[in-house]
C-alpha cells in the first residue's frame, strides 16, 4: 500500500460522535508512553500527524484520520499510567470500552507493546478482555531498535508463552520500529489486504 494522503479528520469524547461508519477503519492503541504516535506518523510518513509526548496520557480522545480518502486510522487513549486524575482515567476507559463495543466498521485492533519489557499484566489483562468481547486484534510489539536483538527475542517468546496458557493459538504479530521503519511494509500490507474483503452493508 502506498499512503498518498493521510489528515486529522477529528476528535471525539463519545462513539456516538465519531464520523459516520462508511469506510473500514482501524485502531491503535497500548499502554501510556507505547510509542503510538510515533508508530502512526511512521506509517504515515508525517512527522506531526498524531501528537507525540514525553509525557505519558497525551492521548486522551478518540482521533480519526483519513488516509487514502478510503480508510481511517484511530489513535486511542493508552490504558495504563497516565499523569491524569483517577476519575478522568476511568472515563476515558468507559469512552474507549465503548468505542470498541460499538463501532462497528472497526476490522482490525493494533494492541502495542512496547518490546522493551517482558509482559506486562496490563496488557495481558487488556487483550484477555479483547478475547472475551471477541473483537479482532493484532499485536505490534515497538521500539524494536531500542533493545538487543537477544533480549528482543526473548521478550516475545515470553509473551507468546503467556499467552498460550489462555489462548489456543497466538494472533498476528508485529514487531516494530519507527526511527528505523522496520515493520512499516507488513503493517500497510495487512491493512490493505484487510481492506480488499470490505464490503459495507
Amino acid at each position: 500500500m502506498v499512503i498518498k494522503e493521510a489528515r486529522f479528520l477529528m476528535s471525539s469524547q463519545d462513539a456516538d460522535k465519531c464520523p459516520k461508519p462508511t469506510l473500514p477503519e482501524y485502531a491503535f492503541i497500548g499502554r501510556s508512553n507505547v510509542g503510538k504516535s510515533s508508530l502512526i506518523n511512521m506509517l504515515c510518513r508525517i512527522n506531526k500527524l498524531a501528537k507525540t509526548s514525553s509525557t505519558p496520557g497525551k492521548t486522551q480522545l478518540i482521533n480519526h484520520f483519513i488516509i487514502n480518502n478510503s480508510w481511517y486510522l484511530v489513535d486511542l487513549p493508552g490504558y495504563g499510567y497516565a499523569r491524569t486524575s483517577k476519575v478522568n482515567r476511568e472515563e476515558f476507559g468507559m469512552m474507549t470500552m465503548k468505542y470498541l463495543a460499538q463501532r462497528e466498521n472497526l476490522l482490525c485492533l493494533f494492541i502495542l507493546i512496547d518490546a522493551r519489557h517482558s509482559p506486562q499484566e496490563s496488557d495481558l489483562k487488556f487483550m484477555r478482555k479483547m478475547g472475551e468481547g471477541q473483537l479482532p486484534f493484532v499485536i505490534v510489539f515497538t521500539k524494536a531498535d531500542k533493545v538487543k536483538p537477544a533480549a528482543l527475542n526473548s521478550n516475545l517468546e515470553k509473551y507468546k508463552t503467556r499467552l498460550l496458557e489462555e489462548w489456543e493459538s497466538l494472533p498476528t504479530i508485529f514487531v516494530t520500529s519507527s526511527e528505523k521503519e522496520e515493520g512499516r511494509d507488513e503493517l500497510l500490507s495487512f491493512i490493505s489486504d484487510i481492506n480488499d474483503t470490505w464490503q459495507p452493508e
